[in-house]
């Protein structure tokens, strides 16, 4: 089976693109998924053409098929927000994100559904529908994948059926695909570690076909807690066969993973924390966890 797998990686105003796929091929990655900018505000750098076009280049020579490059929309987009100010700059904003994408030349936008903010399922899902709607007013262009949530706070989009109930509602929802993170779904109440039955009755709901990417997170939480906190591969509640399990399921052979698991502190302290995904990476391809990795590390970037 060919495993497509990558993480999350940088993107800066200097290198854009051509620095995340550094970093990707640096972890021993396929694939990757990033942002076109900072996820908190909204500024954003000009595309450099000359940067992207030799960021095209490396990931032919390194065998990184482009359609499984993921960008991640900002995380102050929020469509379910009815005020409308928040709405519009919402749309605004997604509107320009898919711009870049299209700029970039990446197909998938993996997009967190929105918070209602006390306004009430049924309105913050009608609210998202509505923006999408607005949003996605081609028949062709970049996809939406829809994120799976936790259920922290008022976010919706954590049980298959108000995806479904989103999606529906899509005029062009053929550009929406959904987006799998194990986490989350962990902290959302559905059991992970039983994942044929998962996948089940998402195809039941929503169809397989709509799985555009997968989120590879071990969970701190509980099953059910709604608290949303990644945990390293093997170290958390959902336990490092399960995940192999999820990322090595026949049934999503085609569909890119990506790790966003925590940086590993290597002194105790949070100025100094290193990504995991290069040792994290290899155990996944051995499908062997290493009770030695967090040290292993360290050892490596200090």
């Amino acid at each position: 089976m060919k495993l497509i797998i990558g993480s999350h990686v940088s993107y800066t105003k200097d290198e854009g693109l051509l620095g995340s796929v550094k970093e990707a091929i640096s972890y021993g990655e396929n694939t990757f998924m990033f942002y076109t900018g900072a996820p908190q505000n909204t500024f954003r750098a000009p595309i450099d053409k000359v940067k992207t076009k030799e960021a095209k280049e490396l990931m032919e020579k390194e065998k990184i098929d482009i359609k499984d490059v993921i960008i991640h929309a900002p995380y102050i987009i929020n469509l379910a927000n009815g005020k409308e100010d928040k709405f519009n700059f919402a749309i605004n904003f997604l509107k320009q994100e898919i711009q870049r994408a299209k700029e970039l030349g990446i197909d998938k936008i993996v997009l967190h559904p929105g918070s209602h903010v006390g306004l009430g399922e049924e309105k913050g899902l009608n609210n998202i529908s509505k923006g999408l709607d607005l949003v996605l007013d081609e028949e062709k262009g970049p996809i939406i994948c829809l994120e799976t949530m936790a259920g922290k706070g008022t976010e919706l989009g954590k049980t298959f059926e108000e995806l479904k109930t989103i999606i529906k509602k899509v005029k062009n929802n053929q550009r929406l695909m959904v987006c799998l993170d194990s986490c989350h779904l962990n902290d959302a109440g559905y059991d992970v570690t039983n994942f044929d039955k998962l996948l089940d009755e998402f195809d039941k709901v929503i169809g397989i076909e709509k799985i555009g990417c997968i989120h590879i997170n071990d969970s701190k939480n509980e099953i059910g807690a709604h608290k949303d906190r990644h945990e390293n591969i093997g170290i958390g509640t959902i336990g490092f066969d399960n995940l192999i399990n999820i990322i090595y399921d026949e049934r999503l052979k085609e569909v890119p993973k990506i790790l966003e698991t925590p940086y590993i502190s290597i002194d105790g302290g949070k100025d100094r924390t290193y990504p995991p995904y290069k040792f994290e990476i290899e155990m996944i391809r051995n499908k062997k966890y290493d009770e030695d990795f967090l040290e292993k590390i360290r050892n490596y970037y200090r």
